[in-house]
């Protein structure tokens, strides 16, 4: 397969290969990440390095010459004192030999033909105000991009720096910044975690830069770092590195082919990331349609345009999270399911409920906070005449602990944390454990059963899931299990507190700067919808039956996700 087959004639492939994780977002700093861009930029360099990105010219000087010119350059520049005398470097062995080249290429360490290692410092109060002054963090890593240009009146340095002219090669050793390669474009002072290089006799700093940038440098540069907290490629390795030398000629072509394709990666990348936002509102304007329509023929009226386009709509992860989000909107707003005229009101449910939390609170000496009154302005949904509000305080007796955890065991009773509540679910891992004995110590307050909803209030705030758990457990600081005075409600009260409406409200009363939290008397005010016992029985149902087939559309999606995805590492692999 031709270069120009493996690039131009596969766009398709290259721009459909992404990797969704959760929530929505463009880019690989987002939630979306354009993998299969990714790997054409990697496939590009690959095809670079070995002698596959441009035609090779009989006419030019074969690299074994380069390299005869540039030892007979630098044992000149020896004899005349320029340079110290270089160490000799061993022989290139068989095993070092990664892929075969093409005839006028040769394998070369690369301190045979640069400068590796040899530095100019500058010192402080040495260069002027005007001088560029380079860090790491002033580069991006994988494009190699420069972020920002800082002058020594606006970054002055107290220690040594190591000094570089136009057109050496800046290359990153401390990782994990050793994809961090950059060609200097005027001169001036870096730390000296970066490492100026210059290539012997006219070696073409770009394609220096793109060697760098490859994969077989990058696994060999990994694998040479030293050092435990701050691991860095060390000299004597580096100059050690064997990497694809082409004739001088053909280093200027690849390296100006490489701009060409790297440029039109940038355009990929921007066609594709606008395409992908496009998508990403075009979604979220249809479904917040079906959330603000005023009544039922408004809102058929916008699952129509929905429904004629469902295949086009719903391709990713985050528009069918965004899709889930809607469902629980509509059913916690009675737009889900029918209302049926002659079913009891939510009042009388509220009614059962009152009794019951009386009944708590002269036998087992139950407490509340929550008031009874709520205020039309409270109300943050429009719902069905017949459905009644309630503060969440009034529908359930709230169990937390307080205190410090008890420590932690190999094994006996099971703790459940916040980090194992999660959307919905109940999540096992990560496994912790307390003393049968603590167990016994910790959980005063009560004891969670079946069917009643855990909550977290802090670090992640807002997540819940009803207990499923066959066996006993203990529950940790940061979560409230909420024992519903009717145990019927639980699974419609789980709806209500997963919904956006809800989460917002949370938000609202929630403190902290970095970890938003919310405390028991704020998270007891805040009202909730009561269906009467029978809808509440249909939506619950209806919401299952559909999150059902959001979660097969993931699984779908997700399956093609990784089909594209190895089809496009294959794709790189083959050239290796």
């Amino acid at each position: 397969m031709s270069t120009r087959e493996l690039i131009t004639e596969h766009l398709d492939l290259w721009t459909s290969a992404v990797t969704h994780q959760s929530g929505a977002g463009r880019g690989s700093n987002g939630k979306v990440e354009l993998t299969g861009i990714k790997k054409l930029r990697e496939l590009i360099l690959e095809l670079a390095v070995c002698g596959k990105l441009v035609e090779q010219d009989s006419n030019d000087e074969p690299a074994n010459v380069l390299l005869e010119k540039i030892a007979e350059e630098k044992a000149r520049l020896v004899q005349e004192g320029k340079i110290k005398k270089p160490q000799k470097l061993p022989e290139i062995n068989q095993e070092e030999v990664t892929a075969e080249l093409p005839i006028t290429w040769s394998w070369a360490r690369l301190g045979e033909f640069t400068n590796y290692g040899v530095t100019e410092k500058a010192e402080p109060g040495e260069v002027e105000d005007t001088s560029w002054v380079l860090e790491l963090e002033d580069i991006e890593k994988e494009s190699s991009r420069l972020l920002q240009r800082i002058l020594y009146k606006d970054r002055p340095f107290k220690s040594s720096k190591n000094r570089f002219i136009p057109g050496d090669v800046l290359y990153g050793k401390l990782r994990p910044y050793l994809d961090k390669v950059f060609v200097a474009d005027r001169p001036g002072a870096c730390t000296t975690e970066i490492i100026p290089i210059r290539g012997f006799h006219g070696i073409c700093p770009f394609y220096l830069r793109i060697a760098l940038k490859s994969s077989a440098f990058k696994s060999y540069a990994d694998d040479a770092t030293h050092g435990m907290n701050l691991p860095r490629l060390g000299t004597d390795r580096a100059r050690m590195a064997v990497l694809p030398l082409p004739p001088k000629e053909e280093q200027s072509r690849i390296a100006e082919k490489v701009d060409e394709l790297m440029a039109l990666c940038d355009r990929l990348e921007q066609q594709v990331g606008d395409q992908l936002e496009a998508h990403e509102l075009l979604v979220c304007t249809l479904l917040d349609a079906l959330t603000s329509s005023e009544d039922s023929g408004e809102l058929g009226e916008n699952w129509a345009h929905v429904a004629e386009h469902f295949d086009s709509l719903f391709t990713t992860e985050a528009s069918i999270d965004k899709l889930k989000q809607t469902i629980l909107q509509l059913a916690v707003m009675g737009r889900l399911v029918p209302q049926a005229p002659k079913e009891e009101p939510g009042s009388v449910l509220q009614d059962r409920i009152n009794e019951e939390r009386n009944r708590l609170k002269k036998f087992e000496g139950m407490r509340t906070k929550a008031s009874d009154h709520i205020s039309p302005e409270e109300m943050y949904l429009g719902t069905p005449d017949d459905w009644a509000w309630v503060r969440l305080g009034n529908t359930a007796k709230f169990i937390d602990y307080r205190g410090k955890t008890p420590k932690k065991t190999d094994k006996g009773k099971r703790l459940i944390t916040a980090k194992n509540i999660r959307k919905g679910v109940i999540d096992k891992h990560p496994e912790e454990f307390i003393s049968e004995e603590d167990y016994q110590d910790w959980m005063t307050r009560g004891f969670p059963r079946k069917g009643d909803t855990l909550f977290t209030t802090e670090a992640p705030l807002g997540n819940a899931a009803n207990v499923a758990l066959q066996e006993d457990f203990a529950l940790a600081q940061r979560a409230i299990c909420f024992q519903w005075h009717i145990e019927e409600i639980s699974p419609f009260m789980l709806i209500q507190i997963m919904a956006n409406p809800f989460q917002e409200k949370l938000v609202e009363n929630s403190t902290g700067m970095t970890a938003r939290g919310i405390k028991s008397a704020k998270l007891k005010e805040i009202p909730v919808t009561l269906p009467p016992l029978s809808e509440q029985h249909r939506i619950v149902k209806k919401v299952g039956d559909l999150m059902e087939l959001c979660d097969f559309l993931k699984f779908r999606i997700a399956g093609l996700e990784r089909c594209v995805g190895n089809m496009a590492e294959t794709m790189v692999e083959q050239v290796k």
